[in-house]
């Protein structure tokens, strides 16, 4: 029988331990899926926009696999510290497959980047999403009458869509009641998504782009001059070279161009080649504007600054341009790439197998894809280890390692802790007149879950 631990209960993590428990080739394989939180389903539950429900409803997959028999999840273990070092892990396990989405957000490198008011996209998802490394009381958003968005993904189109939302819109949702209260009192009516390239080369998807524009209440709006500089917007051969969703933007693009502004309570400005070159800051030391230089196509695909100026007023400012992958302790790193080294999935130690150890997801292939790529990823790694089972069924194993990691003062919380997490989130919701409303911080979730 193979032991094996998947880190990481996110789609990744689940598409392995599902891979690992579906497959004929080495029979009895038991699988404890350990995560650092006490809630299961990783960025499904802590990284898709509570508006999102028909995304969030994938939970329900990852629920059926991780209820499957030979699957047993262990949340509130960190791996990588001092209760468990990764080499004391590969001592409990056959082998260990890391699934974690380890990336930070990158800076945008520019003055006063550290006023407040000031935050990255990614914080503020955390936030909304009720994870409970977030602080909450980080955004102060009282007296934020208008928002600046630097980016052009889906990230950066969640957190634009859910500044200008309404609360009525939000409320059924499963946002903690902090955040709702906060966008509440905000007082916010203009939200700008600002791109330093043309809008055919936007990374946002067509359907989170429409959607912007079908929000109650609220104006997407664009600038007609700013489309016009985007060679494929007025050169139907340039557009048709173009892929199919960069072609389906510019349509919605131009329809709302040609539609022109509203008079919603609230707007989204989309503006586009605006380069973010300085964040000004009031005497306060808070955020009151952001700078950008206009920008025009190179003619190789990039752009090149003018000269030319504009600030945009902003009590608040989240950045959302890209990921960076961090090291996990103990796995080795490549900095460049942000991932740990592997060939299909074995990890590499100083340019070698290093048999028992394995990665997918993130910190495979960096911050790319959607979460079906992780289905696939996944596979691919438990193929190798499946490769390599047998040499790892011949290592003797201790007993049950639950007991090893409460005896090194580790509270995993099982399944029925997490069962109970989610009935405290669905007495809380009815507690507030809502649905399931989240538990947002650790002493909450963990006292939900009871005594480990």
């Amino acid at each position: 029988m193979l032991r094996i631990a998947v880190v990481g209960s996110g789609p990744s993590g689940v598409y392995a331990a599902q891979t690992l428990t579906q497959q004929r080739e080495v029979p009895g394989v038991r699988v404890d899926v350990l995560d650092r939180l006490p809630a299961p389903y990783g960025l499904v539950r802590y990284g898709v926009a509570p508006d999102h429900e028909k995304i969030k409803s994938l939970q329900g997959s990852l629920r059926t696999v991780l209820e499957d028999e030979r699957i047993r999840f262990l949340g509130h273990v960190e791996v990588g510290g001092e209760q468990l070092p990764t080499e004391r892990l590969l001592e409990l396990y056959h082998a260990v497959v890391y699934c974690v989405g380890a990336a930070r957000d990158r800076l945008l490198g520019i003055p006063g980047e550290e006023l407040a008011g000031v935050h990255s996209a990614t914080a503020f998802v955390s936030w909304y999403s009720g994870h409970p490394d977030a602080a909450a009381e980080a955004f102060d958003l009282p007296g934020v009458s208008s928002a600046v968005v630097i980016g052009a993904g889906n990230v950066a189109v969640d957190v634009t869509r859910i500044l200008a939302r309404g609360v009525p819109e939000l409320s059924p949702t499963d946002m903690p009641q902090p955040a709702l209260g906060a966008l509440a009192d905000s007082g916010l009516h203009t939200v700008a998504m600002v791109a330093r390239r043309g809008p055919s080369q936007g990374k946002f998807t067509t359907k989170e782009l429409r959607e912007l524009g079908t929000l109650p209440s609220v104006d997407a709006v664009v600038d007609p001059a700013e489309l016009a500089l985007d060679p494929a917007y007025a050169d139907p051969g340039a557009a048709a070279a173009l892929p199919a969703v960069a072609r389906r933007n510019l349509e919605v693009l131009r329809g709302w161009a040609e539609r022109g502004p509203g008079d919603g309570q609230r707007r989204i400005a989309l503006r586009f080649y605006l380069r973010p070159v300085e964040v000004l800051g009031g005497p306060d030391g808070r955020v009151r504007a952001v700078r950008f230089e206009r920008t025009l196509p190179d003619g190789l695909g990039g752009v090149t600054g003018t000269g030319t100026y504009e600030d945009l007023d902003a009590q608040l400012v989240l950045r959302s341009v890209g990921y960076k992958g961090v090291p996990l302790a103990g796995l080795p790193f490549d900095p460049a790439k942000g991932t740990v080294p592997h060939a299909a999935g074995r990890v590499l130690r100083a340019g070698r197998a290093s048999v028992g150890e394995y990665v997918a997801g993130w910190i495979k292939r960096g911050p790319t894809g959607v979460i079906g790529t992780n289905r696939p990823c996944a596979k691919e790694s438990v193929s190798s280890l499946l490769q390599d089972a047998g040499a790892l069924a011949r290592r003797e194993l201790p007993d049950d390692p639950l007991d090893a990691l409460r005896a090194a003062g580790l509270r995993p919380v099982l399944w029925p802790g997490w069962l109970a997490i989610e009935t405290a989130e669905t007495d809380l919701g009815r507690s507030l007149g809502r649905r399931s409303v989240k538990i947002p911080d650790w002493p909450g979730l963990l006292d939900a879950a009871g005594p480990g």
